[in-house]
Parts: structure tokens; C-alpha cells; sequence
């Protein structure tokens, strides 16, 4: 029991990057999959057009469901068209913008493995460059070869072109440094890019770093036990709602939060230190203990009053 209790906190507090990791092998494995089943590059003018929607359209659509699947994004815009101040509440547009920031940033992480999966690869890309339209690039590919290189070049990636083996194999190999020059180049780009918006979010942070931990932390332990509370309120009021149903019985008051109080706990969080505001329900839940605070206070002067 002891030993289970370990590896499941271990995975908890691995979470993020066992997500991650799980994003990689399906990643390579929908590349895979793609280049065995789906990509037959038409070895004709096709193949710059056929090559790059290959390389940049799944990662477009990876992008999009990004987005979709991150809660934060339907918190950001639910509401934003019927009452756009929802999106600059008092004025505070950095904060949103912090928060799309935040959002595009994950939503990015699954297309940058994409392209870095199939640019090591190279066959997408192969196939698109030795159909490009650029002149003086296909020139190059074709330096010291054959007068026919150019004519037979989109048909090198398929193996049917009559240039001879050699001139066939050093075009591939050529394509195919490129793609894996490129590839190295955008995942060293995108994990310098990460540690450097990291490094400037700690550096510009006001909070030290125990404090920044134990933010997440409650945040994390806020959300799973909204949801606990979500499923048993739910739970409740259904299970009271059928049984009236059923048994024509009148309905005992059920308690739930005011349409005002559900919109004000759906803002985006905040973590204000000179507050001591841990998140947008902790906000709602002070500002509600310091109105009563003042309307008892108020209750007592009237009270004193002769």
C-alpha cells in the first residue's frame, strides 16, 4: 500500500510531464501512420503544394483543437460577444492578454512536435522541396548533374526517375539533411523561446518562488474539488427533481449560487500577493465575508443609535 501511495504521488506530481511525453509518442505515432497509409507524394509539379500541406496543416489542426480542449480558452471567451467588458474587466486588459499569452503558448506545444517529428523524418519534406518553384534552388539540388536532373527531379522522392543511383541517392540525401537541419533548428528554437518566456516571467514576478508554488498548488486543489462539489450538488438536485417527479411531491428549497455570483466566479484567476488572493473564488468568497463584515457593523450602529 505504501509503495502504490509513492508511484501514484510521484505520477501526480509528474503530471504535466508525462502529459507531455504522451503528446510526443502520439505525435510519432500519427506521423507514422500518415506516412504509411495517408502520404503518396504524385511525383509531379504536385508536390511542393501536396508536401507542405502535409507538413503544416496537421499541425494547424493540432492548434485548433490546442485551443478548443484548454478549458481557459471558454473561460476567457464565454460571454465576451453579448458583454465584451467580460474580456476587460475594469479596464485590466494585460490580463487578458497575460492569460491568451498563457493559453496560445500550450496550444502551440503539440504543433512545434508535429513539425519537429516530420521534418527528422524528411519524407513530407522531401517530397515538397524537389517539387519547388523556386529556380535557383532546384538549380542547386541539380549542381553537377545530369542535363535532365531538373525534368526528373519531382519524381526522386517516389524512386522513379531515370537519373542514375548516385545522382538519386546524393538529391535525397541533400533533401533530406535539409529537413533535419530544420527540424533541429525548431526544437532548438521553441525550447529556447520556452525557457527564455519562463526566465522573464519569474524575473518580473513580485512573489517568490514558495509562493508561486503554493499558488498552483491551491489552484490545483481548488479545481479538483469544484469539480467534487459540482458532481454532488448535481447529484442532489437531480436526484431530488426525479424523485418529485415521480412521487408528485413539492420541492424543498435548494440552495444555489445567484446568476451574479456564477459570472463573477467564472473570471479568469488572479493571484494578487498584496491581497493575499489566491484565485477568483477565494476573491468572491472574502469579498463576500467583508460585506457582511459592514452590514453587521452597520446593524450594530443602528442599533446603538437612541
Amino acid at each position: 500500500m505504501g509503495i502504490s501511495q509513492t508511484v501514484f504521488k510521484f505520477l501526480s506530481s509528474q503530471k504535466k510531464a508525462i502529459g507531455y511525453s504522451l503528446m510526443g509518442l502520439l505525435t510519432v505515432g500519427s506521423e507514422h501512420l500518415f506516412s504509411l497509409s495517408a502520404f503518396k507524394c504524385p511525383c509531379s509539379n504536385k508536390n511542393y503544394t501536396y508536401g507542405l500541406v502535409y507538413l503544416f496543416v496537421p499541425a494547424l489542426v493540432l492548434l485548433f483543437v490546442g485551443f478548443a480542449l484548454n478549458g481557459r480558452t471558454w473561460q476567457l471567451f464565454t460571454g465576451c460577444c453579448v458583454n465584451p467588458r467580460k474580456r476587460f474587466p475594469n479596464g485590466n486588459s494585460c490580463h487578458f492578454f497575460h492569460a491568451f499569452g498563457e493559453i496560445t503558448f500550450k496550444a502551440f506545444v503539440a504543433p512545434v512536435m508535429w513539425l519537429s517529428v516530420v521534418l527528422l523524418n524528411g519524407t513530407f519534406y522531401e517530397c515538397a522541396m524537389s517539387g519547388s518553384k523556386n529556380l535557383k534552388y532546384l538549380e542547386m539540388l541539380c549542381h553537377n548533374k545530369s542535363n535532365k536532373c531538373l525534368e526528373e527531379l519531382p519524381k526522386v522522392a517516389c524512386g522513379q526517375t531515370s537519373l542514375s543511383s548516385w545522382e538519386t541517392e546524393e538529391i535525397l540525401l541533400t533533401l533530406q539533411a535539409e529537413s533535419q537541419v530544420i527540424g533541429w533548428c525548431v526544437i532548438v528554437s521553441a525550447a529556447f523561446l520556452s525557457l527564455l518566456i519562463t526566465c522573464y516571467g519569474h524575473c518580473q514576478s513580485n512573489t517568490s518562488h514558495l509562493q508561486k508554488m503554493f499558488w498552483k498548488i491551491y489552484t490545483e486543489k481548488e479545481k479538483e474539488q469544484f469539480e467534487k462539489y459540482f458532481e454532488d450538488y448535481a447529484t442532489k438536485l437531480s436526484e431530488q427533481n426525479l424523485k418529485s417527479f415521480f412521487e408528485n411531491k413539492k420541492l424543498e428549497p435548494f440552495p444555489m449560487p445567484s446568476f451574479r455570483v456564477w459570472e463573477e466566479a467564472s473570471a479568469l484567476d488572479s493571484f494578487n500577493i498584496n491581497q493575499k488572493i489566491f484565485s477568483t473564488l477565494h476573491k468572491l468568497v472574502e469579498d463576500s465575508m467583508k460585506e457582511n463584515d459592514s452590514s453587521e457593523a452597520q446593524d450594530t450602529m443602528v442599533n446603538l443609535v437612541p
